[in-house]
């Protein structure tokens, strides 16, 4: 027969209180790790020589350097602060090859900066907040072949940045509007 009395109260065996060890310890900062874990590159933003040319050459009245005025958010991105210009700010359309002439896949294409000098990206050690959709990414190795090219779509840029780094090939990833393919920076590795 079952004692009632008893079967009321927990016995000492049900009682259990987890003490940490050193081995769960350990593996808290292994998580820890991967969660916090450093990126293996760097992002590029345009060069300030490269801005400061292209606002002097649209103020020389050059032909393939133009002020333009942004009339939506979110469609004039400048390369060198890594903003997009807000509406009626002014910016400079040029041509830009990302990719220097001299091989195959060498191409020149529009971009944009602010007309008024900006500052140049500095937070190279973290993807830019404002471009984590729209952008594919494309692989080339140290002699500027292309090897590979993906769009995010629903991953975090920095999971498709570091698989495609994870290619012993790729000396180098640019980000690239996937919509217009126009070319938004450089990322190397650290």
């Amino acid at each position: 027969m079952l004692n009632t009395a008893a079967s009321r109260f927990p016995q000492e065996s049900d009682y259990r209180i987890r003490c940490l060890n050193f081995v769960d310890a350990a593996l808290g900062e292994v998580r820890l790790a991967l969660v916090m874990k450093p990126l293996n590159f760097r992002i590029v933003p345009l060069p300030s020589e490269v801005a400061e040319a292209a606002r002097r050459m649209a103020a020389t009245g050059a032909p393939d350097h133009v002020f333009v005025t942004a009339d939506s958010p979110l469609a004039f991105p400048c390369r060198h602060c890594l903003h997009w210009a807000a509406p009626g700010e002014r910016v400079v359309l040029f041509p830009y090859a990302a990719i220097p002439p001299g091989y195959p896949y060498s191409e020149t294409g529009p971009i944009f900066v602010h007309a008024k000098a900006c500052q140049r990206y500095k937070a190279t050690n973290e993807y830019p907040s404002e471009f984590r959709s729209g952008r594919v990414f494309r692989a080339y190795t140290s002699d500027h072949r292309i090897i590979e090219a993906k769009v995010a779509n629903g991953t975090t840029p920095e999971v498709v940045i570091e698989n495609l780094f994870g290619n012993p090939e790729t000396a180098f990833v640019h980000a690239r509007s996937v919509t217009h393919g126009c070319y938004t920076f450089a990322i190397e590795r650290t």
